[in-house]
């Protein structure tokens, strides 16, 4: 033989962005499952939380399993707000947006349709709100209007005023004319009527010229009445009497007190003059004997009206015109129906703004003092009992022999009591991880744990999305959240690289950054793409990632860290310039559907049940433990307390199901443009959400720093609520299949905020609030061009997400004091920024040429005041911090910016579904947004499987490959060498590299039983239970003291080069004649005549004597460590931290003890990293070699 046999032969390792393809398909057949299950449904004592609500967005075509729903409703179809758009559009025909718009898709042209219909919405709202605040009051009570409240000064009101002709004049400053003191009239009636004081003739009259009445005949001035000159300018300004401008008003009490004063048609007449002159009754003249009876008969207490007299004979209204012309005194300061319909809005808006105002304000100040310090003080109540995390839910999967409803990796026999075994039903067991003990009752209630076992670190999982960040922003995030005072046992950092992306400007792509900082886990050696089913419609359905485990350490610091590398498929990687390019929405569905699959037992993708396997290897326990997820952006820096001060709000009630803290900008001097965004960060923060968080509604957590409930226990303790892993919130947040513009404003632009929607919708009875001690600080816009494109994003998004949320009425409160209210409030305030802030710079212009005269004047300047004022009052008395004072100057400054350029510049962008230029990639045109069917549709779904048929698989791969070394062995005396799932026979006079030619990196030995190995390929290649790679310290091991005394200085010029030069540590056992090569070399002693058998666990094999009904103690999350094995290996850990055992006990081998060869993908550990688009420096080298 000349070369190496066909079916040993070894393919070549090829550390590229996307492996090559394969000739083999993985099945798309899944196997039925290996037992009878059942599903925990309602009962009258575990009732359902409730009937969820229908869902936002229409659900998806098919179930993740490929089962059709029915087809989905083409865009096109004719509803009520289709058909709206096309009304207000009419005058844009198809053929003319298609010619002259370049709009030649029917989904880009009905997009544009309903963002002009949105659009002339917002106008219309704007234009109700500028005429109801402007317009309705002069429309219904016009200023010129006789009955304006505004007009009239009440009588006696004024000091130094008195009424000429019904109008007010000041006299403070009058002189004494012709034995007449103007001044003490005014005191001692203030408004007092001294008409009959100037003098006056006939002529002045016209109205009264053709009547022979005496009333309207008598001359005015008869007998030296009238000490004051003619009533002219001249004679008022020589008296220094000056004209307010305003009416003297009388009510009708005034009237009645005054012996010769009626009304007629709403005028107050003075007949003083005419009864002087007249002291008794004229006979034959009608008047005289109406104006007698009006003022000396009948009850006159509620006032004198002769409206009815007057108008009801044509003899007497006649005179109606002359007696308002000649005894004119005033009017009654009645409302008209407008003007009272006017001042009911005016109030009306006045009360309900101000009110909003001032109880944001209020609220704000109640949950600075008093209530979020006790959100973030630590948890007391640690001694209670509690359920296990191994419990599953309602609805979650279970076998039906399942008495306790635990997990099937839970399972198994465990140790409780006095060393009492407790046999659990026959199951799969999984590998030991924890020392959280659960015990179970002998009625088969489910399992319970103690609070104090897991303490006041609740295990969370802190995922960071990252895009085209650069080394800088990723490195200072991982070391702000690993740096933080919160356990390495208890946090685990799960980064998500979308895509194979170089950011601008970078040398190195996203994947290769994210891998650089990883220090990977020997264990797992090089991953394989997994495939899953991600966010996206037609060819975009289907995705791979590769899922790199190990440790983040930084400042003596090891953090478990697994970052997910979306690689994207083999075609995508040939076509496209982003394969693998979901969207941040794709990145944290990956985290929830992981963790909702695991929480239900649902059945896993191949990319699931490979982070189940790393999680658990890397934290000592099985996934369900986490109970938290920290959603930070990649370039967010988290302050060293936050963590646990979010995990401790979430301990202070189970029913927050979310809680996000103070985000602050980091480069706030770095331009004006980060200038001006301080205090709105500021403000939105500790007013917006301080005041939410006092009814527990905050409406939107932000993506770069918010914290959620993966799960939590009831009130009672007695049962899990899953939250934001909920099967109706998985499936409305993954909805790829969007048509309306208002979908994809939700879905496309707004993630974060449409996260928080969903939930409130989904639990309206839970909480969401806002934790002002846990800090981080982000890196703001710079510049205008990308605030202008963020802020497009998130105004829209806003929008959208408050129209939705405005329909839920179950919110905290009702009618205009609830949560439901102030979201309608915001919607509509948003909407109409651009108007308000028009009707603001109108107002200050208007009050400063104008002053106000009167409160209702006076009210628009108060609202202004309020709404301005107050924020900078609360900074004073929560915060003490003055330096805000002035970041809110500068803000007020930019209000323009912030009121209508950026809201107008979004409203007409509504149809823009792209982020623009807030993050750019190098070499990237316009982007279209995610979510885009760009293909058609994946032939191959990603398959779907329990825990129990991979795990199964998994061990019968095992078993394989342990039956494959044995048969070589034996086949091959002179040794052979192993490459992850690659067996061969060795030729000692063959280089290592002639392995590597002309393979395939996907091929793998064909077993003879093809269902056995049919999911071979969709399973990593590695043994984490490998007894040659024992789990590495969750902490920097510190030397013992005597150590340190005996060490060494080391001085600043040896330092100098050791940081100059490089060091290297020797390894305890050389070996010069080893290559540093990633394969493994297996040679036979000469004198060995029998084949080693590798057992998977470094325990002694069960003797022959013990029989498999026999209890045997078996490994497991919530298990006791065996008192016959061997210690695990030693490791800092924290007093409330699960330990990891270094045992290799499978888990899925149920109460049997079972061996395995010793198998892993990659051989031993590299002194060179390797990302996924290659090797992190330096060149690549050969696999090592090992002689057994």
């Amino acid at each position: 033989m000349t070369g190496p046999h066909p079916v040993y032969s070894l393919p070549e390792f090829v550390d590229s962005s996307v492996p090559l393809p394969t000739s083999r398909p993985p099945p798309v057949r899944t196997p039925t499952r290996a037992g009878p299950s059942l599903r925990r449904g309602k009962t009258l004592t575990r009732p359902e939380r409730g009937v969820a609500p229908a869902p936002l967005i229409k659900p998806p075509a098919t179930l993740s399993s490929g089962v059709p729903l029915g087809a989905i409703p083409s865009s096109s179809t004719l509803d009520a707000w289709t058909f709206f758009s096309h009304v207000v559009t009419f005058w844009a025909p198809p053929v003319l947006l298609s010619n002259v718009g370049g709009m030649h898709d029917g989904s880009t042209r009905q997009a544009w349709r309903e963002k002009v219909t949105l659009c002339f919405i917002a106008l219309v709202l704007g234009g109700l709100v500028g005429f109801a605040t402007v317009g309705l009051d002069r429309v219904l009570c016009p200023p010129s209007s006789s009955s304006n409240p505004a007009l009239y000064v009440r009588m006696g009101t004024v000091p130094g005023t008195l009424g000429i002709r019904g109008l007010q004049f000041n006299v403070s400053d009058a002189n004494p004319t012709n034995g007449v003191d103007f001044l003490k009239l005014s005191q001692s009636l203030p408004g007092a009527d001294i008409t009959n004081l100037f003098t006056r003739s006939f002529s002045d009259f016209p109205a009264c010229q053709s009547l022979s009445y005496k009333v309207a005949s008598d001359t005015p001035c008869a007998q030296g009445a009238c000490p004051l000159g003619s009533l002219s300018l001249s004679t008022l300004s020589a008296a220094r009497i000056r004209n307010t401008t305003f009416r003297v008003g009388y009510d009708w009490k005034q009237v009645a007190n005054l012996t010769s004063y009626f009304v007629l048609d709403g005028v107050v007449l003075n007949m003083t003059p005419y009864l002087t002159a007249h002291p008794s009754t004229i006979p034959g003249d009608p008047v005289d004997l109406a104006i007698r009876t009006l003022l000396t008969g009948g009850r006159t207490s509620s006032g004198k009206d002769g409206t009815r007299l007057f108008y009801s004979r044509p003899a007497l209204r006649s005179t109606v015109p002359c007696l308002m012309e000649r005894y004119t005194a005033g009017s009654i300061d009645k409302i008209s129906p407008g003007c009272f319909i006017s001042n009911l809005f005016l109030y009306t808006g006045l009360i309900v703004i101000l009110g909003l105002v001032l109880a944001r304000f209020a609220m704000a100040c109640v949950f600075s003092w008093f209530i979020s310090a006790r959100l973030s003080a630590s948890p007391k109540n640690l001694s209670r009992t509690v359920i296990s995390p191994s419990v599953l839910p309602e609805g979650a999967n279970v076998a039906m022999d399942n008495a306790n409803g635990t997990a099937p990796w839970a399972r198994g026999t465990r140790k409780v009591g006095n060393n009492k075994i407790v046999k659990a039903n026959k199951s799969f067991s999984p590998s030991a991880s924890s020392t959280l003990v659960s015990t179970v009752s002998q009625n088969g209630s489910s399992p319970t744990i103690s609070m104090a076992q897991i303490g006041a670190e609740l295990f969370c999982v802190c995922l960071v999305t990252c895009y085209s960040e650069g080394e800088d922003s990723l490195r200072t995030t991982l070391d702000s959240i690993s740096n933080t005072s919160y356990s390495d046992n208890r946090k685990l950092l799960f980064v998500v690289a979308d895509g194979m992306i170089t950011g601008a400007g970078e040398k190195r792509s996203t994947p290769d950054i994210c891998v650089s900082l990883l220090e990977a886990d020997p264990r797992f050696g090089t991953p394989t793409p997994m495939s899953y089913i991600a966010v996206g419609s037609g060819s975009k359905k289907q995705n791979r990632a590769m899922v790199y485990a190990g440790h983040y350490t930084v400042s003596g610091r090891r953090t478990p860290t697994v970052i997910v590398v979306k690689c994207g498929t083999e075609a995508e990687a040939v076509n496209d310039k982003k394969p693998g390019n979901r969207g941040k929405r794709d990145g944290q569905l990956i985290l929830m559907n992981f963790f909702s699959r695991v929480t239900y037992n649902d059945r896993m993708t191949p990319l699931d049940f490979d982070l189940f396997r790393k999680i658990h290897a890397l934290m000592g326990v099985t996934p369900d433990y986490f109970e938290a997820c920290l959603m930070v952006d990649a370039d967010t820096k988290v302050y060293p307390k936050s963590l646990q001060q979010l995990v401790n709000t979430l301990h202070h009630d189970n029913l927050i199901m979310g809680v996000c803290g103070e985000t602050r900008i980091a480069n706030k001097r770095q331009s004006w443009v980060t200038a001006i965004q301080v205090y709105e960060y500021f403000i939105s923060h500790h007013l917006a959400k301080a005041f939410e968080s006092v009814f527990g509604g905050v409406t939107c957590l932000p993506g770069c720093f918010s914290m959620y409930r993966l799960k939590a226990r009831k009130v009672t303790d007695d049962d899990w609520v899953p939250l934001i892993v909920h099967p109706d919130i998985v499936r409305e947040y993954s909805q790829s299949e969007v048509t309306t513009l208002h979908q994809k404003n939700l879905l496309l632009l707004g993630e974060d905020r449409f996260l928080t929607t969903i939930l409130l919708r989904t639990f309206p009875n839970r909480k969401m609030m806002f934790c002002p001690q846990a800090r981080c600080r982000t890196v703001a816009p710079d510049t205008f061009a990308v605030l202008l494109s963020q802020r497009r994003r998130w105004i829209n998004s806003t929008i959208h997400n408050l129209m939705e949320l405005v329909k839920v009425r179950n919110l905290c409160g009702t009618f205009c004091f609830s949560m439901q209210f102030v979201v309608f409030m915001d919607l509509l305030g948003t909407v109409v920024l651009p108007v308000a802030i028009c009707l603001t710079y109108a107002l200050i212009v208007n009050m400063a040429i104008t002053p106000p005269k009167s409160f209702a004047q006076a009210i628009p300047l108060l609202l202004l005041i309020a709404v301005i004022g107050l924020p900078g009052v609360l900074i004073l008395i929560t915060t003490r911090k003055i330096v805000y004072v002035f970041w809110m100057f500068i803000y007020l400054a930019a209000l323009p910016i912030w009121n209508f350029v950026l809201p107008v510049y979004s409203f007409w962008h509504f149809d823009d579904f792209s982020w623009g230029e807030t993050r750019k990639v190098e070499g990237e045109g316009k982007d279209k947004g995610h979510g885009g069917d760009d293909g058609q549709a994946a032939s191959t779904a990603a398959p779907l499987r329990r825990w129990e048929d991979w795990e199964r698989s998994r061990l019968k791969k095992i078993r394989r490959d342990e039956k494959r070394r044995r048969d070589l062995a034996r086949n091959f005396p002179g040794g052979y060498i192993e490459g992850g799932d690659h067996l061969h026979p060795r030729h000692d006079n063959e280089m290592h590299a002639s392995y590597y030619e002309n393979a395939s990196d996907t091929l793998s030995i064909v077993s003879s039983a093809a269902e056995d190995d049919q999911w071979g390929t969709q399973i990593g290649a590695y043994n984490e239970n490998h007894s040659a790679f024992p789990p590495p310290p969750a902490t920097l091991l510190a030397p013992q003291p005597e150590v340190l005394q005996h060490a060494q200085t080391v001085g600043m010029d040896e330092l100098e080069a050791m940081l100059d030069q490089g060091f290297e540590v020797a390894s305890p056992t050389p070996s010069p004649m080893e290559p540093s090569s990633r394969r493994q070399s297996h040679h036979l002693p000469s004198n060995q005549h029998t084949i080693t058998r590798y057992q998977l666990s470094e325990r002694l094999p069960l003797q022959p004597q013990h029989s498999q009904s026999e209890p045997i103690d078996s490994l497991g999350p919530l298990s006791l460590r065996p008192k016959d094995s061997a210690p695990p290996r030693s490791r800092a850990i924290s007093p409330i931290s699960p330990t990891t055992s270094s045992h290799g006990i499978s888990s899925a081998l149920g109460s049997e003890w079972k061996t395995h060869a010793k198998k892993r993908s990659g051989g031993g550990v590299d002194d060179e990293d390797w990302g996924p688009l290659g090797p992190l420096g330096g060149s690549p080298r050969l696999p090592s070699s090992r002689r057994i």
